[in-house]
């Protein structure tokens, strides 16, 4: 087959663009060069002049095919035939260089910034300061704002994903890699030990190039918690305690009757660990594993902190003052040598009882204990007060600038991480839950065939049994090995929350959540473990059930259901003793893979209005969980945007969303990086719950009539390829590298909930992932062209209502700014390449011409509806890494189709499946949001 045609970058002006304000993006063209040159004299050094000549040859011949001077057959026809073992170093080399080029793309933000800051330019969108000067100019009343942030809570929520497979010692060496570019940055040739910059970064060069950049095992759940908490010590530890101190000091500044903030506005939580969705290697002991890591995480950094103050704080009583308080908490410190220093003894005594805490709760022990024979501290908050003391006699007596530094950092650390560092969310199918549930309520006597009971006499049985202390099974209750692995990880859940704090698990997430029963199914296994008491005067209910919408469907019913739970009197009684609040979370890869990309996003919308609606009319306080994707198929794109694309009501001081793959990296691998998107989340938060950003008002109801049509249309067009074309699956198998994901090492989790070939039941992310290997990006786009052309014919005057949308309504301009950004990163010409693995010519045809015409079409659109010829022309940073980085990636593409053919020609050789794993790691490092 030949290549067919190309719509890649060059026609649709990306390449045009990044021409302009070339002066602006040389020294990051320069940095690209510099970093580029070190990686190409470590391969010749490396692996020899053979390797390093078929390395420059790939990379110049790719640049010639964005010239159009060359076919990329011609490139594709160089690694024809190649041995794996000389693919490998050249795969390598273009991942490595994917890897460099983000860390000179971040460090060229930075140096744009800091022009911006410079040039006395106003501060930027999507920054605090900017957010700060929109709101004082909204004028806003103290009882509004208060009202509206009762609550506030901004949680980014770190989940496992089978891309982000690489190890802590490239994730430490791209991070000092950071730094000495940073140094660059600031016009220095040294650090600040006097090392010449260019000859360390030859070095941390050289050791990523002989550190294998993924493991020869399938990566473990142990694996991917490690994984997550690496970001801690690297960004999260320093940087959350400042940005919640920063914005609750901003704010209160404003309105200072408001008791604003009183609870730490940004918290961090994960899933990994305690999502076992389709996941059987999720168990009692991983769920403890999790849970005791992460507080071990917390506990060290206190510990490091404490000993850190008690090397600064070495005043003497003959020179200082100190607090009653102070010195009473130093009476229980008795070591003569300390005798005149108040302010060590009282932290040597914060130290042992923080020592003693750590050797009741942890499983393992952090360095600096210091055993004084002291009791423990119960809670954080104890250990808090005691920090307090500190403070407070540091003010008391003209020592505020000592407490303003490291003891001020450590206070609002332990406001912010407790003793468990992050809230572990359990999630589970609802299947699951309903096939267990009913087992126990079997083996107890309740009812023989709870599965077979229509759906209102589930809710009463439910409801009575959640009314009542008896559980349904004793210690010797005979149960299946799945009941018995689900009560037994539920009771995992118990231990942490008993142990670390209702924080550590705060909620039970239900996949799948179709009914009222689905939720109360979750409760009563709560019930089984001690996580749940409604028959107290005050229902005990730390764990919060939270329903998850999925499908177009669920999404559509999912007020109603929530509307029909809170009119069963016990759910609400337990609703109430949460503080009348409850969460929903909505789901964006499933709803996507459903129904495509446009029906998917106007469904999530549509479902956020009326759960907003039913939140108001039943008198609740709504959070919504945004089940986001790292890429635009899974709901991913710039996190500022999608915020303020909301509906009205939707935020309301609120918002959790999932943090996935190389996406986490990208974000919060390091301070700064960290620091700003952190900051991202919370303007954008902020913006949203307080100011109005839908930009429709009276037109609002017109608006979304025309998106419930062409989301109709585009459904039925995604639905008319992906479910109801003959053959589709097998065209999608054959040409995409879905099968190797789940057959080689990426991930712990498996590709398909069940064994299945169904669309349905294949996991969102190989989904997406295999389309944006083969560079389809099928999910981010397929369908839109179609529902906009067709409506827009029908009718006279209808481009213009939507060239009209496009201009004031974010929600619609974030949707199509977010797809173009997605069809930017696609390439048709590379997607006939991996169609040639389709051995049925008539289904590739079939399957392919359509994919090809769509994609040409919803471009034309595009540029219709948005008057820009470029796909990029909103996102100047996109086109400058699209221009920058993509040649590099065409090598990494022809040698995945290699590959994989051999691959399935049934080639055993254990250096061919790692060569198509590299492929799989380079393009998801090089695309940045590609699974």
């Amino acid at each position: 087959m030949a290549d067919g045609p190309d719509t890649s970058l060059a026609p649709i002006g990306a390449v045009r663009r990044t021409q302009v304000g070339r002066e602006a993006t040389e020294p990051m063209r320069e940095d690209i060069r510099l970093l580029g040159a070190i990686l190409g004299d470590t391969v010749r050094e490396q692996n020899g002049a053979e390797v390093f000549d078929l390395v420059e040859r790939a990379r110049v011949e790719s640049f010639r095919v964005r010239r159009s001077e060359i076919d990329r057959a011609e490139l594709a026809e160089m690694f024809d035939g190649i041995e794996a073992r000389r693919a490998i170093p050249v795969i390598r080399a273009f991942t490595h260089f994917a890897l460099l080029a983000n860390v000179a793309e971040d460090i060229h933000r930075e140096r744009r910034r800091a022009i911006h800051v410079a040039a006395g330019e106003p501060p930027q969108d999507s920054s605090l300061a900017a957010t700060y000067l929109k709101l004082d100019k909204a004028d806003l009343n103290s009882a509004t704002v208060a009202r509206t942030l009762t609550g506030a809570l901004v949680s980014p929520v770190i989940t496992a994903h089978p891309t982000e497979t690489r190890r802590r010692t490239v994730f430490d060496t791209q991070h000092r890699i950071t730094e000495l570019m940073r140094l660059r940055l600031h016009g220095h040739a040294h650090t600040a030990d006097g090392r010449d910059i260019e000859t360390e970064l030859r070095r941390h060069i050289l050791t990523l190039w002989q550190t294998a950049l993924i493991r020869l095992s399938r990566l473990k759940i142990q694996d991917e918690i490690e994984t997550g908490l690496r970001y801690y010590p690297a960004a999260f530890l320093e940087v959350i305690p400042k940005v919640n101190a920063d914005v609750r000091t901003a704010l209160q500044a404003r309105w200072p009757d408001a008791e604003l903030l009183t609870e730490p506005i940004l918290r961090p939580g994960s899933w990994i660990g305690g999502d076992r969705d389709g996941n059987p290697n999720v168990t009692a002991d991983v769920v403890r594993l999790a849970t005791s890591s992460a507080a071990y995480t917390a506990l060290a950094h206190y510990f490091g902190e404490i000993a850190g103050l008690e090397e600064e704080l070495s005043m003497s009583a003959r020179l200082v003052k100190v607090s009653g308080e102070l010195a009473a908490l130093a009476d229980a410190c008795h070591e003569p040598v300390r005798a005149d220093e108040p302010y060590r003894r009282a932290l040597r005594v914060i130290h042992g009882r923080l020592t003693a805490t750590a050797r009741e709760i942890l499983d393992r022990q952090p360095e600096h204990e210091l055993d004084l024979g002291l009791q423990r501290y119960e809670t954080p908050a104890d250990l808090l007060a005691d920090l307090d003391v500190v403070d407070a006699s540091l003010r008391a007596n003209g020592s505020a600038v000592l407490a303003d530094d490291r003891l001020a950092r450590l206070r609002e650390a332990v406001r912010t991480f407790g003793f468990h560092l992050c809230g572990l969310d359990m999630r589970q199918n609802s299947e699951v839950h309903e096939e267990v549930v009913a087992e126990l309520l079997a083996w107890a006597g309740v009812h023989p065939d709870y599965r077979s009971l229509p759906e209102p006499d589930r809710v009463e049985l439910l409801a009575s049994e959640l009314s009542t202390r008896r559980p349904l099974i004793g210690d010797g209750a005979e149960l299946s090995e799945l009941a018995r692995k689900e009560l037994d990880i539920c009771a995992a859940a118990a231990r942490a929350v008993n142990v670390f704090g209702p924080l550590a698990v705060p909620h039970y997430i239900i996949s799948m959540c179709q009914s009222v029963s689905d939720m109360l199914e979750a409760a009563v296994l709560l019930k089984e473990v001690g996580l749940l008491d409604a028959a107290r005067p005050e229902p005990y209910h730390p764990v919060a059930v939270v329903p998850l919408f999925e499908t177009i469907d669920d999404l559509q019913r999912g007020a109603s259901i929530l509307e029909a739970a809170l009119a069963v009197p016990l759910y609400r009684t337990l609703v109430a003793a949460r503080g009348d609040s409850q969460e929903v979370m909505l789901g964006y890869s499933d709803s996507n893979k459903d129904g495509g990309y446009l029906a998917a996003n106007w469904a999530l919308y549509r479902a956020e209005l009326d759960l907003v609606k039913s939140a108001r009319r039943t008198g609740i306080r709504l959070r919504l969980f945004h089940g986001r994707g790292g890429t635009v198929g899974r709901g991913g794109g710039p996190s500022y945007d999608a915020i303020l694309a909301q509906p009205p009501g939707a935020v309301n001081g609120s918002l959790r969303l999932t943090e996935q793959g190389e996406v986490i990296a990208a974000k919060y691998a390091e301070p700064r990086i960290a620091h700003r998107n952190l900051e991202t989340l919370l303007a954008a938060t902020l913006e949203a719950s307080l100011l109005d950003v839908e930009g429709l008002g009276d037109d609002a109801g017109h608006a979304y009539e025309v998106m419930d049509d062409l989301a109709a249309r585009a459904h039925r067009a995604y639905a008319e390829l992906v479910h109801d074309t003959p053959g589709f699956v097998d065209y999608f198998t054959a040409s995409t590298p879905v099968g190797e994901i789940g057959a080689l090492n990426i991930g712990s989790r498996p590709t398909s909930r069940k064994p299945t070939t169904s669309i349905a039941d294949l996991r969102a992310i190989p989904w997406v992932l295999a389309w944006s290997q083969s560079r389809v990006m099928l999910p981010g786009w397929y369908g839109t062209g179609t529902a906009f052309e067709e409506w827009t014919t029908e009718r006279d005057g209808r481009l213009a209502v939507l060239q009209d949308l496009y201009r004031r309504w974010p929600f619609f301009s974030t949707v199509l700014s977010n797809m173009a950004q997605v069809m930017a990163k696609s390439d048709m010409g590379l997607a006939a390449r991996y169609a040639e693995l389709v051995d049925d010519e008539a289904l590739r045809r079939r399957v392919f011409d359509k994919i090809v015409a769509e994609h040409e079409r919803t471009i034309r659109m595009h540029r219709l509806i948005t008057g820009h010829d470029d796909l990029l022309a909103d996102n100047p940073a996109l086109a400058r890494s699209v221009f920058n980085r993509f040649p590099y990636l065409e090598p990494l593409n022809h040698l995945q189709v290699e590959l994989l053919r051999r691959y399935r020609r049934g080639e055993d050789d254990e250096l061919v499946q790692r060569g198509i794993l590299l492929t799989m790691s380079g393009l998801a490092t090089a695309l940045r949001n590609s699974g």
